[in-house]
């Protein structure tokens, strides 16, 4: 991976060390990121969503990360395409202070720009273009059959509070370019909402994987690449995160390897 230019005047300008509450933790081999201790942490999630789109789409050049929170997936994306240029959207505020102090850590801020707002306002989207690669990892709680967190970050991570998958295809397809490709994780629960959600924003799945926490454990989430030109899906093997002892699976320790992480960081 290309190095990280020198920091610039405007890098130097933000605090990059771990306030009270927070500590960093390792995205890639020497990608970092910065997050609250009881706040929105990144996720298998992310790692999963950035390694797929980047496997399936290594020379995109003009990338968007929907939602992007504190900026996890536009890294590890930043770190895996060094020539691409990258844009995260982010409408939590906390979560938008995190992801610039994040992006000025890692370097990064020649080629990854910040967007404070929220992805479903159709103007706002106007002004962003077009992208040969998207990615989004929605959040998949009802704020109706549960409590959201007290914490406004986690809540808003967690809990579908500004929409859901829904609103993540119907914004991925008014921005991906005509051959473009969108790689986003869907709940599996209800079975076929996340298809739904693409046949109705005009998307057309090219493959779906089905990601299980453990060995005869329910699917918890689905990986899909998709794109705006009719095809079939092809339905890929579940992804086991562990094993049964609790060992981590060995497609899922070969998945941090290729990001240069082997142990845990927390």
């Amino acid at each position: 991976m290309a190095s990280s230019p020198p920091a610039s005047p405007a890098d130097d300008a933000l605090d990059l060390v771990p306030r009270e509450g927070e500590h960093r933790a390792s995205l890639t081999r020497d990608f970092f990121v910065l997050q609250r201790k009881k706040g929105h942490r990144y996720s298998v999630d992310d790692m999963l969503v950035a390694w797929l789109a980047c496997t399936r789409a290594p020379h995109a050049r003009r990338v968007l990360d929907l939602g992007c929170g504190l900026g996890s997936v536009l890294l590890m994306t930043a770190w895996a395409l060094p020539d691409a240029e990258l844009v995260g959207i982010e409408a939590q505020e906390q979560s938008i202070e995190l992801a610039r102090r994040n992006v000025a850590l890692n370097r990064c801020g020649q080629r990854v720009s910040l967007v404070h707002g929220d992805l479903r306002e159709a103007g706002l989207r106007e002004q962003l273009g077009r992208f040969d690669l998207i990615t989004g990892t929605p959040p998949y709680f009802d704020p109706k059959a549960a409590t959201p967190c007290s914490d406004p970050q986690r809540a808003h991570a967690k809990f579908e509070l500004r929409g859901g998958i829904e609103a993540y295809c119907e914004a991925a397809a008014s921005l991906l370019s005509p051959e473009g490709r969108f790689v986003v994780c869907g709940p599996s629960v209800p079975p076929g909402r996340t298809a739904a959600a693409m046949r109705n924003a005009g998307l057309h799945a090219l493959s779906v994987r089905s990601v299980l926490p453990g060995p005869g454990r329910p699917a918890f989430l689905e990986l899909v690449v998709a794109g705006l030109e009719p095809t079939e899906a092809v339905i890929e093997p579940e992804l086991v995160l562990r094993e049964a002892d609790g060992r981590r699976n060995a497609e899922h320790a070969a998945i941090r390897e290729w990001f240069g992480v082997r142990a845990s960081v927390y």
